[in-house]
């Protein structure tokens, strides 16, 4: 259990450096949309930083894979969005980006949120489900995918109007929060299959599942969705009301399809079932939009003696 821990905390330690270094390169490049993706594409290849945040990324998905062999669904997503303190630490540091108070707040709440999901969690008395039903596991993905596509593409239409006010990009984060979700579960799925011996018969069986082709669609759809609005929003919203919308489906969802109990205890389940109500409420609360930068007053003439 403790390699899991400490695959988890390395995971959130990748994942926040990777996040922070594609955001720096993002900055420095022209505007970039997904309906240019090969455009896209070829403007954030040519950069080394964004590809060293890239790498760094893949890296945390290794350790995923570490993680959800030997932790449960829930606790997992415990300790990854506990590492939005140090996301949000980075991107004051290297981003120069600040918070408002509200999303302080907000950020706390969602740590508290996940700190009593973790609580809830008992050593020895949660078991770490391997397999999943094929139907069940599209079942919940499909839809999942279809909803991310079409709120990442009613934020985009909206960004066009002129006359908008300034988004902070939380249903960029929603949207590609659902992508990432989905992609979450294919990992879990993928990390079943991992073995050391039948290694021809393990990678037979997991090419006739879900799991590899729900991967190759949220990489390819999330790569380009979160570059897009990685480059217009402040990293230090978007990753945390991504991961957030993440770890929240994959703690739910992800521990229903893959068929791991809920507490029995009373006070266990009313940790778990209150910290989850709780993120899912800040989430909702959050701002939508950016105070839009006041102009500077006019010089007062001054008046003639």
């Amino acid at each position: 259990m403790w390699w899991g821990v400490a695959a988890a905390l390395l995971a959130n330690t990748l994942y926040s450096l990777g996040f922070v270094l594609e955001k720096r390169a993002l900055t420095s490049l022209p505007e970039v949309t997904i309906r240019q993706p090969a455009r896209l594409l070829r403007l954030v290849l040519g950069s080394p930083l964004w590809i060293g945040g890239s790498l760094s990324l893949a890296a945390g998905f290794a350790a995923q894979l570490v993680v959800y062999r030997t932790l449960p669904i829930a606790a997992a997503q415990g300790i990854f969005v506990s590492g939005l303190v140090l996301l949000v630490l980075l991107s004051a540091r290297l981003l120069g980006e600040e918070t408002s108070g509200r999303e302080r707040y907000a950020l706390g709440a969602i740590l508290l949120a996940l700190l009593m999901v973790v609580l809830s969690l008992r050593e020895g008395s949660d078991s770490v489900s391997q397999e999943a039903p094929y139907p069940l596991i599209l079942l919940v993905c499909v839809p999942s995918l279809a909803a991310g596509v079409w709120l990442y593409g009613s934020a985009e239409r909206r960004t066009r109007n002129r006359h908008r006010r300034p988004t902070t990009g939380v249903e960029y984060g929603v949207a590609v929060g659902l992508l990432y979700g989905v992609s979450s579960l294919a990992i879990k799925g993928v990390s079943s299959h991992l073995t050391t011996s039948g290694i021809g018969g393990a990678v037979l069986d997991l090419l006739s599942s879900p799991y590899p082709y729900l991967l190759l669609f949220t990489g390819v759809f999330g790569l380009v969705m979160s570059q897009a609005a990685l480059q217009r929003c402040r990293a230090s919203l978007i990753v945390p009301v991504c991961t957030t919308v993440t770890s929240l489906f994959t703690a739910v969802l992800g521990t229903l399809s893959f068929g791991e109990a809920l507490p029995d205890e009373p006070l266990r389940l009313a940790l778990r079932v209150a910290g989850t109500t709780l993120a899912v409420a800040v989430l909702l609360t959050m701002p939508k939009h950016d105070s839009a930068p006041q102009e500077p007053a006019p010089a007062k003439e001054l008046a003639s003696p």
